[in-house]
Parts: structure tokens; C-alpha cells; sequence
């Protein structure tokens, strides 16, 4: 929009054309917007609470009569903008806007034939839209049996959202290791945090990450993935570190470990179950945590990452700036680094309560401890600077998963 030859601006202030272009990037990013802002601040322990009737508010136009949110007003519901307006409300505890039915429905038309699911309607299908729909599924409860009318049933005789998905995930895995975002992509780092994450949610780590990953093969990548002199993460093969995959490779850590561990009463302690699709890794947790240096990470992160002065945030390297992505990201890599995360498999019941269609329950049998002093002295930070402890399968804080757990303790009935 030109402005009066005779109107001056203050060169400070953007003109409306280049506000418009500025933030219309993000305006199919919305709920990323929100969840990133309410998971930073629960991961720093304040109280959001205050935000709740606003957000309920703000999504409430998100969401589409036919399931699902979309990531602007009038826009296709899409699984991604679904997860993080799920999480961000979870947050808040305001998860009662959600169309839990309509939700249902909608999650059954991108569940697809060969196991995996669409990111939206007609969408692409890849591992992002496999993690986001099952915890969407899971953190509120909606039942496993697919609609009737889901082209994954019809078209392809499926009749649960989990038919299929392990297969469908494994087949993501690339011959460097890696997962892939689909079959026969390139290996990334936030694609193995969603593959491990999903899987986490299917059953217990030790039985169902070995059954449909090589194990041995992806620890091997996931290492490679730590650069050096930084101690930070990089994202894929011959690339920068950035601070986002203290989390999305960070975060696999903790899930690798799980997998590794010896069901309850097996003599073999420390090692995976032989019941797998692939050779059991016979790699200890121990072995595991050697593999990754979570003290350099914690380094980089406090060191080179965070906003010079008192401004805040956290950015993905030095000479960038930091954003609402990797202040989040940054501060759940933290958390990983920080704290100790253990699967409780004196708590697993088998992958799911009493019925076919019940919920899946392995994903909320986790536990956090905190470092030792020791710990925190050989990483050089004090008690201020620690996270609190963020779910490493969901990746909000664990009061709220256990909060969200009890409030749709009751299935959906359709």
C-alpha cells in the first residue's frame, strides 16, 4: 500500500505491505504459535493457566465441523496443526473445546491403507502424520476401531488405527540408519524422534521399537548426529548444528534407552527381548548412554544458544536469532539432557487396557529423576537452570500428560 507522497514513517515501524508479508508466512502455523509459547513456559514451571479461555476462544474457529483443526480460520483440518492445538490446550487444561467424535472421524479419513496415515485429506503420507495422530488418539482417548466409513477399512480391510503402522514405520528406515519421513526419503533427525515416538505409544520400548527398527543401525546414525566441537545436534548427514535437535535427536536418547532394557523378570538384564523382527540389539542402557554426551549438549545450549542480555529465547546457533521453534525445542532438549527419563515396566499391563478398541496405555508408564550433583557440576549449571521434566514421549510436561490421562479416562462411546 503506497503511502501520501507528503506522509512521513518512522523508519522503525514496518509499512502495512511488509507487516502483511511478514506474518502471512505463519498464518498456517498458528497452533504451533500456541503450543511452542504454553510447552516453553510449563517447561520453565510457570503458570499457564491464565491463557486458558483465550486459547479455548482463539482455537475454538480451528476446528472444523468434520474433525480435526486447521492452522488458520477457514482452513483444511491438518494432523500437524491438530497435534499442537491438542498439546497447547492440554496445557491450559481446556481440551474440553475438542470435538472428540468429530475428531474420531476425521483422524479415520487420513488412516491409510498400507498402515500409515496423510497429513490432511489428499495429503502427503509420512511418519510426522503416524506420531501426531496417535497422540492425538491416545492423549484423548478416542477409540482404536476405525469409522466404518474410513477409506483405510473400506479399501483396504483394516479395522484398527494401529493395523498396519509398525510395518508402515519400518519401512521408513533408511540404509544409513536413519528414518526417513516416508519409504525411500533421506534420514532426519526429527523423523527417528517421531518413528521411536510412535512406537513408544504402540507398546512398551522394548517390544515394539526392536520389532520394527534395527536398533543397532539407528543408535549408530542417531551418535553420528552429534557434531563436534559444538556438542549440539545436527539434523541429517553432512549438516550445522541447531539447537532444535537437542530435542528431535536428544530426545531419542531416553526411548533407545527403554528399548534396550530387559522385560521385567528376564535373566538377560539391561538387554531387548529376541521376539523382534530384526536381531535383538544386545546393547545395555549403560552401553547407550556412552554413546551421546548429554553434558556437551547442556553446554551448548546455555552457552551458545540463548539471547545475549535479558531479552530471552533461545535461537538455533550463534549469529541467528531466537524464535518461539527453538526456544521451545531448545528447552525440551534441555530437559532431556538435564533429567533422567526410565520406562516403568512394572506398570506395563500389555499395550492396551482390557478391550480391542481401549486405550493405548504403555506411553504414560514413564518416570523422571533428577540429575546429581555430580552431574550437574560436570555440565557446569546450576539448580536454576534445569527444565522441569517434559514427557519424552509427547513432549509437554508430565503433570499434564497424567492431568490429561485422568480427565478421559473414560473412552469415547460412538
Amino acid at each position: 500500500m503506497a503511502k501520501p507522497k507528503d506522509q512521513t514513517i518512522d523508519p522503525g515501524e514496518d509499512t502495512l505491505d511488509e507487516t502483511l508479508q511478514s506474518k502471512a508466512p505463519m498464518d498456517a502455523s498458528r497452533p504451533w504459535l500456541f503450543y511452542w509459547t504454553m510447552a516453553g513456559l510449563t517447561s520453565l514451571g510457570e503458570d499457564v493457566s491464565a491463557y486458558k479461555q483465550r486459547l479455548m476462544e482463539t482455537v475454538r474457529p480451528l476446528q472444523n465441523p468434520t474433525g480435526g483443526f486447521g492452522g488458520g480460520h477457514g482452513q483444511l483440518s491438518h494432523c500437524a496443526c491438530t497435534y499442537a492445538t491438542v498439546l497447547a490446550l492440554a496445557c491450559v487444561d481446556g481440551l474440553d473445546v475438542v470435538d472428540r467424535e468429530a475428531m474420531w472421524r476425521w483422524l479415520g479419513q487420513v488412516k491409510q491403507a498400507d498402515g500409515g496415515f496423510r497429513m490432511a485429506v489428499g495429503a502427503e503420507e509420512d511418519i510426522r502424520g503416524a506420531y501426531c495422530a496417535m497422540t492425538v488418539i491416545t492423549l484423548l482417548n478416542l477409540p482404536l476401531t476405525l469409522p466404518s466409513d474410513s477409506p483405510a477399512r473400506t479399501a483396504g480391510g483394516l479395522e484398527t488405527f494401529v493395523d498396519g503402522l509398525g510395518g508402515w514405520v519400518s519401512r521408513c528406515q533408511t540404509y544409513e540408519g536413519g528414518i526417513a519421513g516416508a519409504p525411500t526419503n533421506e534420514a532426519h533427525g526429527a523423523y527417528a524422534f517421531c518413528a521411536l515416538a510412535c512406537l513408544s505409544i504402540l507398546d512398551a520400548p522394548h517390544r515394539s521399537i526392536p520389532q520394527y527398527l534395527d536398533v543397532p543401525s539407528l543408535i549408530h546414525w542417531l551418535a553420528s548426529m552429534q557434531t563436534v566441537p559444538e556438542g549440539g545436534f545436527a539434523g541429517r548427514t553432512n549438516k550445522l548444528v541447531d539447537a532444535c535437535y537437542s530435542h528431535w535427536v536428544g530426545g531419542c536418547w531416553a526411548l533407545l534407552q527403554a528399548a534396550a532394557a530387559a522385560a521385567p523378570g528376564t535373566s538377560d538384564e539391561g538387554k531387548t527381548s529376541s521376539s523382534s523382527s530384526f536381531p535383538a540389539p544386545n546393547i545395555t542402557t549403560k552401553e547407550i548412554e556412552a554413546l551421546w554426551n548429554r553434558h556437551a549438549l547442556i553446554r551448548y545450549l546455555l552457552t551458545c544458544c540463548q539471547q545475549p542480555g535479558k531479552r530471552g529465547g533461545m535461537r538455533d546457533k550463534p549469529s541467528t536469532r531466537p524464535d518461539g521453534y527453538h526456544t521451545c525445542y531448545s528447552l525440551a532438549g534441555l530437559s532431556a539432557a538435564q533429567n533422567h527419563y526410565h520406562y516403568d515396566a512394572t506398570r506395563d499391563t500389555g499395550s492396551r487396557s482390557s478391550e480391542k478398541s481401549a486405550r493405548l496405555m504403555a506411553a504414560f508408564n514413564w518416570e523422571a529423576s533428577v540429575p546429581t550433583a555430580e552431574e550437574m557440576e560436570r555440565a557446569k549449571y546450576e539448580e536454576q537452570d534445569r527444565v522441569a521434566f517434559v514427557h519424552p514421549v509427547f513432549v509437554v510436561p508430565m503433570g499434564v500428560v497424567e492431568r490429561t490421562r485422568v480427565k478421559f479416562e473414560e473412552g469415547l462411546k460412538v
